[in-house]
C-alpha cells in the first residue's frame, strides 16, 4: 500500500511510540508485507526465522522486536515490543475500514458492459468495456476489472486475505488493504473466490480462464493465458507464469512458483516450485512420467505379493 502522502520516519514512530534506529528524516512512502515491499516501504517482522529476510528485502524501514542487528546502509529500524500490532495499527490508520455505500455512482463501468441484477459492489470498483458480471457476484472495494471479462454467478472478488498472527493461542487478523486486479479477456467461473492482497495486489493476467469453484489466495499473481480447472485451491503469495495449466482439484501451497507452460494433472499437490514446459502429477509433486512409473512398480509389487 502506497501512502497518499509520504511521511517521515519520525512521524511514523510517533504514531506507534516506537524507537528509531537510523535517520528520523527518512521518508516512508508505503507500508507492505514482505512479499511485496519496494524501496521506500516499511515492513514488519516479529519472528527470528524471518529477521534477516526482512532486513535484506527492498524495504527501507524494518519494524522489528530485536536490537541484535546492525542497520544496513540506506535503511532504518523501528524497534517495537509488538511489531504485528503496531504494523496493523499503521495500516488501519492510513487505510481504515469503511462500510460500503453500495452506490453505483461510486464505481466506474465501461461501455457495453452488463452488470446483472443482484450484483453487489463496494466503492471505487472499476469495470472495463464489454464485460458481463452475472447475478450474485460480490465485488469488494477498489477491485479493478479490465475489458471483455466474464464473471459467472456467485463469484466473490477481492475478499479479505486469510492472514493471521498467532499470539497466546489466539489468532489476530491482519487488516487487509490491498487490491484485486483482473486484466482483459479473463473468465471467472461460478462460485470462485479470489482474495485481494494483504497490502499489495492479487493479479489475474490477460486471457486466463478460471473454472467454477476455484480459490485464489492473497497476493498471488497469475500470468497470461493460464487455464485453471474446477476446485483448484491456490494459496497466498504464489506466482504462476504464462500458459500454465492446473487441472481439477490441484492444491498449491503458499510462496511457490509454477513456471511458464507447466501442466499439473488433477488432484496433485504443488508442494514446491516447479519448472516450466513439463507435466507434473502427485503429492508431493513430481514429473508425471516418473510418478506413473512409480505407481506401475508399486502395483506390480502388490500383485506379486497378493
Amino acid at each position: 500500500m502506497k501512502l497518499a502522502n509520504p511521511h517521515t520516519l519520525k512521524e511514523i514512530s510517533e504514531l506507534i511510540n516506537a524507537d528509531i534506529i537510523g535517520d528520523p528524516n527518512m521518508i516512508v512512502k508505503g507500508i507492505n508485507e514482505i512479499h511485496r515491499v519496494e524501496n521506500g516501504d516499511l515492513v514488519f517482522v516479529d519472528h527470528p526465522k524471518y529477521y534477516q529476510k526482512a532486513i535484506d528485502s527492498k524495504a527501507s524501514i524494518v519494524l522489528l522486536n530485536t536490537r541484535a542487528y546492525d542497520v544496513p546502509e540506506g535503511k532504518a529500524f523501528l524497534f517495537s515490543e509488538n511489531p504485528f500490532e503496531d504494523y496493523n495499527f499503521l495500516v488501519k490508520h492510513f487505510k481504515p475500514y469503511a462500510p460500503w455505500s453500495v452506490d453505483p455512482s461510486n464505481c466506474s463501468i465501461g461501455m457495453n458492459s452488463h452488470v446483472h441484477p443482484g450484483v453487489i459492489m463496494g466503492d471505487n470498483v472499476t469495470i472495463g468495456e464489454d464485460c458481463i458480471i452475472h447475478s450474485g457476484t460480490v465485488i469488494y472495494s477498489d477491485t479493478v476489472i479490465g475489458d471483455s471479462v466474464i464473471v459467472h454467478p456467485n463469484a466473490v472478488l477481492g475478499a479479505d486475505a486469510f492472514y493471521y498472527n498467532k499470539k497466546n493461542s489466539k489468532y489476530r487478523k491482519m487488516h487487509t488493504c490491498g487490491r484485486l486486479i483482473i486484466h482483459d479477456d479473463v473468465e471467472i467461473g461460478a462460485a470462485c473466490t479470489i482474495s485481494r492482497g494483504v497490502s499489495g495486489d492479487t493479479i489475474i493476467g490477460r486471457g486466463t480462464k478460471l473454472d467454477s469453484q476455484v480459490h485464489v489466495g492473497h497476493d498471488t499473481i497469475i500470468g497470461e493465458d493460464c487455464l485453471i480447472a474446477a476446485q483448484v485451491g491456490i494459496a497466498g503469495c504464489v506466482a504462476i507464469e504464462n500458459n500454465a495449466i492446473l487441472w481439477g482439484q490441484v492444491g498449491v501451497r503458499s510462496d511457490v512458483k509454477i513456471s511458464e507452460g507447466a501442466e499439473v494433472l488433477g488432484q496433485s499437490g504443488v508442494t514446491k516450485s516447479i519448472d516450466g514446459g513439463k507435466t507434473y502429477f502427485g503429492t508431493p509433486i513430481r514429473e508425471a512420467r516418473e510418478a506413473f512409473k512409480e505407481l506401475a512398480v508399486l502395483r506390480k509389487i502388490i500383485k506379486e505379493k497378493s
